[in-house]
């Protein structure tokens, strides 16, 4: 399987596997570049995509050049029997459409334990300070932080078993990507407010260091969740075939 650095690169690879240095002005070269641009997703899949869709183009030119084909006229007759790359872009963006999905519902689902593991932090910093106790605002902050969490992870669940093995026999919901993506927001917002209670709570309660760990790891977590529900938004408007 290719690691689709060629794409990068701008370096082919032929049937026989040898990589031949492409002009600046290769056809092959503009139109793997085209669509790379018009295509969304995880980097891995649509790296290892776009490197298939390569090595298709290079088989091409090969078999044309062996047939006597002079290389330039061969990539110019492969490219134009693969189809404009306007026009075959939905059809790859579905693939990488679920895979973004995919993605995004992983990791929403990882925000579960954390906003539990907040909720339990601030619940129990409510009890180990006689001076202060947890305020009824925030207590009702954490429970849909949770609530939120929840739904999530449900949601992410029927999302990875909808476009895995189910996918053999069930369509894939047309607007599951875009609830994917809506759900993964929420979670990451979520998130946020969660570290920002928690580097809070660390100013007052005893066991500081706890809090702002705590608050360092959902943090990190919005950050994650917020990147990847933003390029599942961003895919699911996309066309698709």
């Amino acid at each position: 399987m290719s690691t689709g650095v060629g794409m990068e690169t701008g370096i082919g690879a032929g049937a026989s596997g040898k990589r031949r240095p492409a002009a600046p002005s290769d056809p092959i070269d503009a139109y793997v570049a085209a669509l790379a641009e018009s295509l969304h997703g995880p980097r891995s899949a649509k790296s290892r995509l776009v490197a298939e869709i390569r090595d298709g183009l290079d088989d091409a030119v090969a078999a044309h050049t062996r047939a006597g084909v002079p290389y330039e006229r061969a990539a110019e007759l492969a490219v134009r029997d693969f189809g404009a790359p306007d026009r075959l872009a939905p059809t790859f963006q579905h693939e990488l459409t679920i895979a973004q999905a995919r993605h995004t519902a992983r990791a929403a689902a990882l925000t579960v334990p954390l906003a539990v593991g907040c909720w339990l932090l601030i619940w129990t910093a409510s009890h180990d300070t006689a001076t202060w106790q947890l305020p009824r605002t925030t207590s009702l902050l954490t429970f849909h932080l949770v609530t939120v969490a929840a739904v999530a992870s449900v949601l992410s669940a029927a999302t990875l078993a909808a476009t895995g093995r189910l996918a053999r026999w069930l369509p894939t919901p047309h607007r599951l990507p875009l609830a994917v993506a809506w759900t993964g927001t929420a979670a990451s917002i979520a998130m946020a407010v969660a570290a920002l209670v928690l580097v809070t709570l660390s100013v007052v309660v005893t066991n500081w260091p706890l809090a702002a760990a705590a608050g360092v790891l959902a943090a990190a977590s919005h950050a994650v969740v917020a990147s990847s529900a933003r390029t599942c938004r961003q895919c699911a408007r996309l066309p698709v075939d």
